[in-house]
């Protein structure tokens, strides 16, 4: 354990010391693991706070956990998802390479939702854009997530194409997790900013502007990877005994969740 993991939650450093142990050991979906005994030991901490990453990475659909039967890597609904399930949602540069991806793919498919979307679905991506700043406005962490998820899942239907909205579901099912085991679920951001963001994209995508809607939306995923880089550069600097670094000249911020 290192000097910086002293500060954080145990079960937090087991969950991605079992993913690290999952990646070593090549395991894929359906293999088993060793018991909840078994993982202590190999890890050296107590049965207990394995137990607890146990349930985390249950939780956020990594391991699955069967009664009698035991621990195992959790399966995926498409074979192809199997060179994903290494993923490991603490890792910098594994997420640095999801927010890449997010940024190409849900670019495009508000190009395409733009082009493609029928009235209903202009509606139905205005109507979750104006819930999220609802949400925002008052305060609703849960209620904005909510309504985020729906707008962005909206953009993904109305680009029409089924391996898009596949991506994109995907992606930010792997961003969950990064928000679970790095930020407990915290909001990262300026819920208003978002909102404000999802307006103006749901306003490109109604107004069949396709080159503002990619604009806007790749802009919403930069806002992300930026408010990432920074908790976790206040995370690091933030624990006991941490010199801080000296502040970036100020510029306008513009932090939300994507």
């Amino acid at each position: 354990m290192s000097a910086d993991d002293r500060y954080r939650p145990g079960y937090e450093v087991v969950a991605e010391q079992l993913l690290a142990y999952i990646a070593e050991h090549d395991l894929r979906p359906g293999d088993r693991l060793p018991t909840e005994k078994g993982l202590a030991e190999e890890l050296g901490t107590t049965r207990n706070v394995t137990r607890e990453a146990v349930k985390v990475l249950a939780a956020i659909g990594r391991l699955t956990v069967r009664k009698g039967a035991g621990i195992f890597v959790a399966s995926v609904a498409n074979p192809a998802d199997e060179q994903l399930v290494h993923y490991q949602p603490t890792d910098m540069e594994h997420v640095l390479m999801l927010l890449d991806y997010r940024r190409l793919i849900e670019g495009e498919t508000a190009r395409r939702a733009s082009e493609l979307a029928t009235p209903v679905q202009v509606r139905a991506i205005r109507g979750h854009a104006d819930q999220s700043g609802v949400a925002a406005r008052a305060g609703d962490a849960s209620g904005f997530a909510a309504a985020d998820a729906a707008f962005h899942d909206a953009v993904s239907e109305a680009a029409r194409n089924v391996f898009l909205q596949s991506g994109v579901t995907n992606a930010r099912r792997f961003a969950g997790q990064s928000d679970v085991l790095l930020f407990h679920g915290d909001v990262p951001g300026s819920l208003e900013a978002a909102a404000a963001q999802h307006i103006a994209i749901a306003e490109a995508i109604a107004g069949g502007d396709p080159d503002r809607a990619a604009v806007l939306m790749t802009e919403h995923v930069d806002t992300t990877r930026h408010q990432f880089e920074r908790r976790i550069r206040d995370r690091v600097f933030n624990l006991p005994g941490r010199s801080h670094p000296p502040e970036p000249p100020s510029q306008p911020a513009k932090e939300a969740r994507a």
